[in-house]
């Protein structure tokens, strides 16, 4: 049996919260992305829109979202996702795997 993926941060201000499934998965990509961010593009996941706006509701983070136009044959725009705050992983749990 597989056991969802959780991952527990620390915030700059020192408050510590809990992203759980794919909001964890989300947070270990925006952290490990740094100052570049991340993309749908780079990162595949199906509702990055969704994680970024849990995490900001649930967990109050400052994540700022870029547009960014790209060229080829579906050529439009998508978003960058920049967590703009430092933030920590103090421990990750669950199965990785399942995020």
């Amino acid at each position: 049996m597989r056991r969802l993926l959780r991952v527990t941060a620390r915030r700059g201000d020192g408050a510590t919260f809990i992203a759980i499934g794919r909001c964890g998965w989300a947070l270990q990509t925006l952290i490990d992305a740094g100052a570049c961010g991340c993309t749908p593009l780079d990162c595949p996941g199906p509702r990055w829109s969704g994680y970024v706006h849990r995490l900001r509701r649930d967990h109050g983070l400052l994540i700022e979202t870029l547009d960014e136009r790209h060229g080829g044959p579906f050529a439009g725009s998508h978003a960058r996702y920049v967590l703009r705050e430092p933030v920590a992983i103090v421990a990750i749990t669950g199965d990785t795997e399942a995020a």
